[in-house]
């Protein structure tokens, strides 16, 4: 049987924060199923037509989801038993908007946003543009840090390392998002065309995988 040495290699990669990720949701809510259509397609209307008139290309906000379900309260009747009573239709419309980070555009967007008709929820995330790049980056820091590792209990152990034999690797969605917080109430929003620069913490990532090794 081939004696061999397995390792776990973590990879540690650092990046500056250069995109923003803007999450917003839009709600609607009627008793009529169309109405609710209705205004759920106005309010992304409203929205596409406040973020065109700042410059952002049409198409720039992406739908991440959109649910539509049924709504009911729960009524105590005479008699003292609890009913469920239809409310109306609920449509629910999540949207994200991505540009490169820049602080002029970012509060422009902001204050534009707060004044929609529309009254998205929302919130702000900061991230990197080329994700593919640190993904790599941080590989390469798995793979160097075994094999060193591997090196050294080889040359501590008075055995020569062999072949790579396997690689074992979870191919999990990374999160690439600085832990910086961009909070402003929702009285404050319409004046962020006018704010401070901030710089947003950078954006630190790890991840594992298992390499083994023969021994000679």
């Amino acid at each position: 049987m081939a004696r061999t040495i397995t390792v776990k290699g973590i990879g540690k990669v650092s990046a500056k924060p250069d995109y923003v990720v803007f999450s917003m949701t839009l709600e609607s809510k009627h008793k009529d199923y169309d109405k609710a259509m209705d205004m759920a397609a106005d309010h992304i209307q409203q929205l596409n037509e406040t973020l065109c008139g700042i410059g952002f290309e049409k198409g720039s906000v992406k739908t991440t989801n959109f649910s539509v379900r049924t709504d009911y309260d729960r009524v105590k009747d005479r008699n003292g038993n609890y009913q469920s009573v239809f409310c109306g239709y609920e449509v629910t419309h999540n949207l994200k908007l991505a540009f490169d980070f820049d602080m002029g555009r970012l509060s422009q967007a902001l204050s534009a946003i707060a004044g929609c008709l529309s009254h998205p929820q929302l919130s702000v995330a900061f991230t990197v543009k080329d994700a593919t790049a640190i993904n790599e980056e941080m590989l390469r820091s798995a793979t160097a840090n075994a094999k060193k590792k591997a090196e050294i209990l080889c040359e501590a152990s008075g055995v020569t390392m062999g072949d790579l034999i396997a690689i074992d690797y979870n191919w999990g969605e990374l999160d690439i998002y600085s832990h910086t917080r961009y909070d402003c109430c929702e009285d404050a929003m319409p004046l962020m065309a006018k704010s401070i620069d901030i710089d947003p913490d950078d954006i630190d990532v790890s991840d594992t995988a298992t390499f083994v090794w023969e021994i000679k």
